[in-house]
């Protein structure tokens, strides 16, 4: 017998028929003798209307109040697959996050998982299935609050550590991780087995299967995870430590996001601290910056920083730039129609040549390259939004994926 954690996310329950499949798939593994905690989201499509409706009401809905809102799609799920469970005679039983409590700490539309009672849970189990909603929890001061779009992976992984799980499976649209998009890219490949650290990256940088915050949680726990279909039998694709990494490929998979912004300060004053007084206010903000790029002048005493942000912190990123009096520039530009594109590959430390031949395959097809981001496993470019098939699809031929 296992403790399971099994995540449902909003396309395998985005109607009723699906959520009955679910519930089939549930108890399949319940007739095995498992201890199952299902963790859902909210219906596919049910947390954007009710964005929409907040957004009727103002565009600067009260962070508070939207948790509220928000928080009640998950509700809605928890519910109906509980319902769905008991009609084919399984015994179930919902919980919202404050009657366990799932406990939380952070800001409003942004919090974490930090603790949650699990005794309610535990001794549940023992005799039947326990729904849980992903997503959310509550605040010390009681708060209903969010962790973040794509959270309920975060959930899920939080929880199967919490309650000291034996695995958590992630059950999606797709049969597990592949190579790239396999709906714009048909010759991708689904990957077997991954390392926490290549999908780690391949998750920070656009594949969207998994949330990144919730890999780096199973990472830190050493948390097995496993992505598989709620529509196929297929075998899904297993996420482990580090002794499963494949170091006989120099690339495991290419990546792509098109949520980016590239912004200019021309012509800034070239001197110590001037970098630091750019971004604290950023920071201060919680806005991500990613790749930075400062061409010094030929005189040195000036300098272009470009960087990137996600898009929709454009424009507020640019306002705070022009409110700073702390730096001094003649100019800034900005490009809201670019995409990053990235190659991810625990053989990439030990392959000489990966980061010529990504660029010379991007020349090969006249493609600019307008910014550049590295690390051990990963290699990233910034370009041309419209050219962002064109790219994936050389480099994912390049690199022998198709």
């Amino acid at each position: 017998m296992m403790k399971k954690v099994l995540k449902f996310g909003g396309t395998s329950v985005g109607t009723v028929e699906r959520i009955q499949h679910v519930a089939k798939i549930i108890k399949k593994e319940y007739d095995l003798g498992n201890e199952i905690i299902v963790v859902v989201s909210a219906m596919a499509g049910q947390t954007n209307n009710l964005i929409k409706l907040s957004q009727s009401i103002a565009d600067d809905f009260n962070k508070r109040e939207l948790d509220v809102l928000l928080s009640s799609g998950e509700q809605v799920t928890c519910a109906l697959l509980t319902g769905a469970l008991m009609k084919i005679n399984i015994k179930a039983q919902s919980w919202l996050n404050w009657q366990i409590p799932i406990l939380t700490e952070g800001e409003h539309a942004n919090s974490r998982i930090v603790n949650m009672n699990v005794t309610k849970i535990n001794n549940y189990v023992k005799k039947g299935v326990a729904v849980v909603p992903g997503f959310q929890g509550i605040s010390k001061d009681g708060e209903i609050t969010t962790i973040g779009r794509g959270g309920s992976d975060a959930s899920a992984v939080v929880f199967a550590k919490l309650l000291n799980a034996d695995s958590c499976e992630i059950y999606t649209d797709v049969d597990g991780v592949f190579s790239t998009d396999p709906n714009k890219i048909p010759v991708a490949k689904k990957i077997d087995r991954i390392s926490y650290e290549e999908m780690l990256e391949l998750s920070s940088v656009g594949a969207k299967v998994m949330q990144s915050s919730a890999v780096q949680t199973a990472m830190i726990y050493d948390i097995p995870l496993q992505v598989r279909s709620t529509f196929t039998d297929r075998k899904g694709t297993k996420i482990f430590d580090q002794q499963n990494i494949d170091y006989s490929k120099s690339v495991t998979g290419v990546a792509y996001s098109k949520d980016d912004a590239k912004i200019t300060l021309i012509g800034v004053e070239d001197k110590p601290g001037i970098a630091a007084n750019i971004f604290e206010p950023l920071n201060k903000a919680q806005i991500n910056v990613d790749m930075v790029i400062q061409n010094v002048s030929s005189d040195q005493k000036t300098t272009d920083i470009s960087f990137t942000i996600k898009r929709d912190d454009l424009l507020k990123t640019k306002k705070i730039l022009s409110d700073n009096k702390k730096i001094e520039y003649k100019n800034i530009t900005h490009n809201d129609r670019v995409a990053k594109v990235s190659i991810v590959g625990a053989g990439m430390v030990s392959t000489p040549g990966i980061t010529y031949k990504m660029f010379r395959a991007l020349a090969d097809v006249d493609i600019n390259i307008l910014a550049i981001s590295t690390s051990e496993i990963k290699l990233s470019v910034i370009i041309d939004e419209e050219e962002t098939l064109n790219a994936v699809k050389k480099l994912h031929t390049i690199f022998e994926l198709d």
